[in-house]
């Protein structure tokens, strides 16, 4: 699946979302290793801090269905149903990437492809627990 294809889907899946409050819409879509796709939306709450990522939504989605090998990930976000701006993923959700995700993890983003290392050099892992 190219770039284009997957960001397509990540942003397909921000039309899903639920923001009554924000107003600010996000789709992530997330490609396995072996080629399926898993997307997400956010979901926001009156009490904020049970709102969920559109990222973590889709990963924990896959993770539900047994999938941990993942190869990239989408992310699409507006406020307006403009998607040509980047939405950059938040803290809680490059932590909950890294938990299955190597440096090289493609994060697709509308200005191109970064790795999860460009935006999480220095994570928490299981090396930090020793």
């Amino acid at each position: 699946m190219s770039n284009d294809e997957l960001y397509a889907a990540a942003v397909k899946a921000a039309k899903k979302s639920y923001s009554n409050y924000s107003h600010f819409t996000v789709g992530a879509a997330l490609l396995t290793s072996d080629g399926k796709v898993f997307t997400g939306c956010n979901i926001e709450n009156a009490s904020y801090s049970l709102t969920i990522c559109a990222e973590r939504t889709a990963v924990f989605k896959a993770v539900s269905e047994g999938y941990t090998d993942f190869e990239a990930i989408a992310i699409a976000g507006s406020g307006n149903d403009d998607f040509s701006k980047p939405c950059f993923p938040c803290g809680a959700c490059l932590q909950v990437l890294s938990e299955f995700c190597g440096d090289s993890f493609r994060i697709i983003l509308s200005d191109g492809e970064h790795s999860l290392s460009d935006f999480l050099p220095k994570r928490f892992n299981e090396d930090s627990m020793k």
